[in-house]
């Protein structure tokens, strides 16, 4: 062979070799959809359970929002899912109102470990309830043991005679005082609404202002969050928004969208999903808490067994619940359903990639369709928070 030849080979097999590590890297490169196209199938899935309308938005750690939307607002007109349409922000407020009681713990206007007696003298008694007995961290927690009998609709009869009731938020704790407690103060877990209806009376005990007020004064007037509104005894909700629907049973889907939250002082935020992660994203920063009191809300204790059911691997710290994620650490959130709404959300611990989706459908009627919704809802969350790249196509 001569030395031309030589060269040439040479030549050819550098060629080949670098065409074959082309050909491996683009082989290596992930083939699954974009985050953006990721939570459009997401949002799509969510929809084809039979859920009417869903919205989703995504926040990455350089601030760009991806947003998704799937079915429809209104099942007779057929129209479009707002993407940013107003829902009900239900129990998400928890976080609201845990966030006021660590600030004013900060403070030094109160102390976690205050008993509820200490605040509000002989509101829990009877029936084996002890108001000496429970802390507020107990409450912010859900290990008080007092057990949650709030008002609620299974029927469609029931939501028209009790859509419009108004309850005092004396009345519903007078309501649980019914009740044995589930288990003693601190050896057990079970979600009580009850235990943040007292919460909102100490909000109002220690400040001399009602719990919407501080959540106003405090969180989102400085964070700028003004499609977050504390709506009251109205029924009804800001535009635009999606009707909602509960599925009662196979042939009954009810429009349950005109109706007063049963506790209105505490759940009767109406919010969207640019205002949720707008919350969500600056407590988990850091902007909201000092160090000492984040890291108290972040303290948490497994949630019961039925609970586990949806939140497999959940835990419950004050307000605040943490959840893992499939690509490894956890997440933080905490969810909301009220009259037909049913919104997931999820944070990363330092604050900086936040998801929320809302959907206007809550499938309800049986424990199957309960755990696809929360399930499909779920994956959305996690593929969110677990995304690497750019979020927009």
């Amino acid at each position: 062979m001569t030395s031309t030849s030589r060269r040439r080979l040479a030549v050819a097999l550098a060629t080949a070799m670098l065409l074959a590590a082309e050909v491996g890297t683009a082989v290596a490169q992930p083939t699954g959809p974009s985050p953006a196209e990721q939570l459009r199938e997401d949002t799509e899935a969510i929809h084809a359970l039979g859920i009417s309308g869903v919205q989703a938005r995504v926040i990455t750690p350089d601030g760009r929002h991806s947003i998704a939307t799937s079915g429809t607002a209104d099942l007779n007109t057929g129209r479009p899912v707002a993407s940013d349409g107003y829902f009900r922000m239900a129990s998400t407020s928890k976080t609201l109102v845990a966030t006021v009681v660590l600030q004013l713990e900060a403070e030094r206007r109160l102390s976690l470990n205050d008993t509820v007696d200490r605040w509000l003298p002989g509101a829990v008694h009877g029936n084996g309830n002890d108001g000496r007995r429970i802390t507020i961290r107990q409450l912010l927690q859900h290990t008080s043991g007092i057990h949650d009998d709030l008002p609620g609709y299974t029927t469609q009869d029931e939501y028209y005679q009790q859509r419009y009731d108004v309850h005092t938020p004396e009345q519903l704790v007078a309501r649980a005082m019914a009740h044995a407690p589930d288990f003693p103060p601190g050896e057990g877990w079970d979600y009580s609404n009850t235990g943040y209806v007292l919460l909102d009376m100490i909000i109002q005990k220690a400040t001399g202002q009602p719990a919407h007020q501080e959540i106003e004064d405090r969180i989102l007037r400085p964070l700028g969050l003004d499609q977050t509104r504390w709506m009251g005894t109205s029924p009804a909700l800001p535009r635009p928004h999606a009707k909602a629907y509960q599925l009662f049973g196979p042939d009954s889907v009810v429009d349950v969208t005109d109706q007063i939250p049963v506790d209105y002082e505490n759940l009767s935020f109406a919010t969207t999903t640019r205002d949720e992660n707008g919350f969500l994203r600056p407590l988990l920063a850091g902007r909201l808490l000092p160090t000492r009191q984040l890291a108290e809300m972040k303290q948490t204790v497994p949630v019961s067994a039925e609970v586990q059911q949806l939140w497999p691997g959940g835990r419950y710290g004050l307000g605040l619940a943490e959840r893992p994620l499939s690509c490894g650490g956890t997440y933080w959130s905490h969810e909301g359903g009220d009259g037909g709404y049913i919104t997931l959300n999820g944070v990363t611990d330092d604050g900086r990639r936040s998801a929320v989706v809302s959907m206007s459908e809550a499938r309800g009627d049986t424990l199957e369709h309960i755990l696809e919704q929360e399930n499909a809802a779920s994956a959305l969350i996690d593929h969110a928070l677990c995304a690497r790249g750019p979020s927009s196509p």
